[in-house]
C-alpha cells in the first residue's frame, strides 16, 4: 500500500509561510526515494522546537520532536544507533544558530552523516517576532523595538571553518531548486548543511528582497575551499546586491560513525551501536 506522504494533521502555519515549501520539497524527495525502491522506513526526520518543528506532524515518515536547540544531538544519536538510516534534521535559525549553536559546530566538525536543513526565517516566529542571530542589523521586533544593535552572523562561513563537507543554500520561493539541493544533501556521505532562506509572513517578510536579490550561483569547483569562501562572503546577511543560492562546497572525508570506537572494528561485523550493545 502506497501511503500518503502528507498526514491528515491540521496545518497551523500562517498563510504564505516558507515552511510549506520545505515540506513539499521534502515530500518530493521522499516520493523520489520511494520511486527508486528505497524504503522510507529507513528515513528518520528529527525536528526542533519552533514553527518549523510542526513539519514532523505533517510529513508521513518516522519522526521525532526534540528539545529546543537539541535536534542535532538527537539526530546524531539516531545515526550512531543505526548507521543504515537516512537521518534528516529540520531546525530553525533560533534553534540552530542560538540555542544549539555548539551542537551544529560539533556535528560539522565530526562529519556525522546527517542532513541538517535550517529553516532560516531570521526571526523567532512562534514567539511573535524576537530577533535571531541572522536578523538584519537594526531589525525591529518584539524584543528590539528600537532596532537590534547586533550585526548578523554568517552561518555558512561558520560551517565552512567548522568542517562541514557539504554546504548549500536555497530559498523557499524556488521549490524545485530547494528539492534538488535537499536531494543532493541527503545523497552526500557526511555532514550536509543546507540553509533555506524563507520568509516569516507575520514577522519578517523578506519576499521582495529575496525575489530581487537571490541568484543561483554554484561554486564551479565544489572542492575549492577558497572558492567556497569567496561565494559565501558575497552576502553578509545584511546588505548586498546579490544573494547566491546553490552548492558552495562538497568534499569527501570519512564520516564520524565509520570511525566511532564502538563500531569501528570492521572485523566485528557490527554496523551500529545497537548491535554493539547487544553483544555485551
Amino acid at each position: 500500500m502506497v501511503k500518503n506522504l502528507i498526514t491528515s494533521e491540521q496545518n497551523t502555519w500562517c498563510m504564505g509561510c516558507g515552511n510549506f515549501s520545505v515540506e513539499h520539497s521534502l515530500k518530493e524527495v521522499f516520493a523520489g526515494m520511494r520511486d527508486d525502491s528505497k524504503s522510507l522506513d529507513e528515513v528518520v526526520l528529527v525536528a526542533g522546537i519552533g514553527c518549523h518543528g510542526k513539519i514532523a506532524d505533517y510529513l508521513n515518515v518516522n519522526s521525532v520532536y526534540s528539545l529546543h536547540g537539541r535536534a542535532i544531538p538527537f539526530a546524531t544519536g539516531i545515526k550512531l544507533a543505526d548507521n543504515n538510516l537516512k537521518v534528516i534534521c529540520c531546525v530553525g535559525d533560533g534553534d540552530a544558530y542560538a540555542e544549539g549553536l555548539e551542537h551544529l559546530i560539533f556535528a560539522a566538525k565530526r562529519n556525522i552523516d546527517i542532513t541538517v536543513i535550517v529553516h532560516d526565517n531570521r526571526v523567532y516566529g512562534l514567539t511573535t517576532g524576537q530577533y535571531t542571530p541572522t536578523s538584519p542589523y537594526h531589525f525591529k521586533g518584539r524584543s528590539t523595538p528600537g532596532g537590534s544593535p547586533e550585526r548578523p552572523v554568517n552561518p555558512l562561513s561558520l560551517m565552512l571553518v567548522s568542517g562541514a563537507t557539504y554546504i548549500a543554500r536555497s530559498y523557499s520561493g524556488r521549490k524545485e531548486h530547494l528539492a534538488g539541493i535537499i536531494r543532493a544533501g541527503i545523497e552526500h556521505k557526511g555532514f550536509s548543511y543546507i540553509e533555506v532562506l524563507q520568509i516569516c509572513a507575520s514577522y519578517c517578510d523578506m519576499t521582495d528582497s529575496y525575489e530581487e536579490k537571490t541568484e543561483i550561483r554554484n561554486n564551479e569547483n565544489l572542492t575549492s575551499y577558497s572558492g567556497a569562501e569567496e561565494i559565501i562572503n558575497i552576502w553578509n546577511y545584511d546588505n548586498g546586491k546579490e544573494i547566491p543560492l546553490g552548492e558552495f562546497y562538497q568534499v569527501n572525508k570519512s564520516a564520524y560513525e565509520d570511525e566511532f570506537s564502538p563500531v569501528s572494528d570492521v572485523n566485528s561485523g557490527k554496523t551500529s551501536v545497537t548491535e554493539f550493545l547487544d553483544g555485551i
